[in-house]
């Protein structure tokens, strides 16, 4: 007779089951961590391994630890029967934030992926994870969006576990018999994340050992006064992209402030918290008389028209003149240098030169047809059918959920066959050149940024 499940396995998979929707399918970041093997468990129990798969990216920056930590997630893939895919995005940049580059590597690859399966991009980010990352939010940045924490679905991107702490996680595959390893780089103090969780969470728990909880708690509580607070706003600005300032004086100091702050952002695109602290500065703009504008960050400005204040991105550069791409051959557009090699290779030794930042694109030669390839910036109404996706999406719609900064879009190359886009750098690839296993010959295309 089958022994009844331990307690915390159950109240695992009940929280995790609130979380899913019947007929989704999920591709779960796995780093070998006693979070992601939890998550990678808990998914297959729930959803079956015929909708789950993995993604584990391989930094290689750890040596004999990273590839052990790759061989350790290929064997639990191989238990839960699941297909795993493994990305090493190469070596980071000399310069600049490491775990931003890594960050962007790994969503990046997800979302490729993701994107190609028709699935949810699932992450093993706990409770544990919320409090470091709002204490962390808190100390680098102002504005009360700090204190708000990561949300349990954003977009593509589903957070099963946050409801648990990263001890009932390490329970869950103690229960369970699941091994996992252990990333030594979390212990130490070089990262700002490691400071957090170490130092200063460990400072809290010693003020009060219910300060973590107390915490998430307090979260909780704020972001439900923050939804009041976001409707009490939207009831005011009624959808206006402008606002006469002597409005905006009348209000209370704080409401102001958070008005200024929707109203930059519905005309930026963009998260813009350091707007509020500007409010008498943006007043006085109006002194001037006429017209009179204000930079305050992000490439946005504010503009102040006769006592009227409305916020707009900076013009975005015009895009470049449209060049034709041999193949193979090379060509530059703006910025942007684009090289194309065709190989005689099989489809499936071709997706093994992916690149995790999307920089590359794979298509199938024959698919493309003889030729160069048109090479030009973005039009307004301009679609594309991505792999994976059933249908068409506008790339306005694309750059949106990509991030992509609006500055940015005019001059992002987009590669076109026959009217059609078959390619946007970084971004998607066309159903209609996808490699496939019967792809027999291949055009990689490559486009690199030179100011970046």
């Amino acid at each position: 007779m089958d022994e009844p499940p331990d307690p915390i396995v159950t109240r695992t998979r009940e929280r995790v089951r609130e979380q899913l929707n019947d007929g989704e399918r999920y591709l779960a970041l796995v780093s070998g961590g006693r979070d992601s093997v939890c998550l990678l468990d808990v998914l297959v129990e729930l959803a079956g391994a015929a909708r789950v798969s993995v993604l584990h990216v391989n930094y290689e920056l750890r040596g004999e630890q990273s590839q052990a930590d790759e061989a350790h997630v290929r064997a639990l893939c191989r238990a839960c029967r699941v297909r795993c895919t493994v990305e090493r995005p190469g070596p980071p940049p000399p310069a600049g934030n490491l775990q931003a580059w890594a960050r962007a590597a790994r969503y990046g690859a997800a979302e490729r992926l993701a994107q190609q399966a028709g699935a949810l991009i699932a992450a093993g980010h706990t409770a544990s994870d919320q409090a470091e990352t709002i204490l962390y939010r808190l100390a680098a940045s102002p504005g009360r969006r700090a204190l708000l924490g990561m949300r349990e679905r954003d977009g593509r991107l589903i957070r099963p576990l946050l409801g648990l702490t990263r001890a009932e996680t390490a329970a869950y595959c103690t229960a369970r018999g699941l091994a996992w390893r252990e990333d030594a780089s979390n212990l130490g103090a070089r990262f700002a994340r490691g400071r957090v969780r170490n130092e200063l969470l460990a400072a809290m728990r010693a003020v009060h050992p219910a300060a973590e909880a107390n915490l998430l708690r307090s979260t909780a509580l704020l972001r439900d006064e923050a939804e009041v607070l976001d409707r009490l706003v939207a009831e005011f600005l009624r959808g206006r992209s402008a606002l006469p300032l002597d409005e905006l004086r009348s209000l209370d100091p704080a409401l102001a402030r958070l008005a200024v702050v929707a109203l930059a952002e519905d005309g930026a695109g963009r998260y813009l918290p350091a707007v509020a602290n500007r409010l008498t500065e943006l007043y006085e703009l109006a002194s001037a008389g006429g017209s009179a504008s204000l930079d305050v960050g992000a490439g946005t400005r504010a503009v102040v028209e006769y006592g009227r204040l409305r916020f707009e991105h900076a013009p975005s550069p015009a895009p470049a003149a449209e060049s034709l791409l041999p193949l193979p051959g090379a060509v530059h557009f703006g910025a942007w240098a684009l090289t194309a090699e065709l190989a005689d290779i099989d489809g499936v030794a071709a997706l093994a030169q992916r690149r995790a930042d999307g920089s590359t694109a794979i298509l199938d030669a024959d698919r493309l047809g003889p030729g160069p390839l048109r090479v030009r910036g973005w039009r307004p109404g301009d679609v594309i059918r991505p792999i994976g996706l059933r249908g068409a999406k506008s790339l306005a719609d694309l750059f949106t959920d990509r991030r992509l900064p609006r500055a940015s879009r005019a001059t992002t190359p987009v590669l076109v066959r026959d009217e059609e886009i078959i390619w946007v750098a970084r971004l998607a690839t066309a159903e209609c050149a996808r490699v496939t296993p019967a792809t027999r010959r291949v055009a990689l295309i490559t486009a690199a940024d030179a100011r970046q």
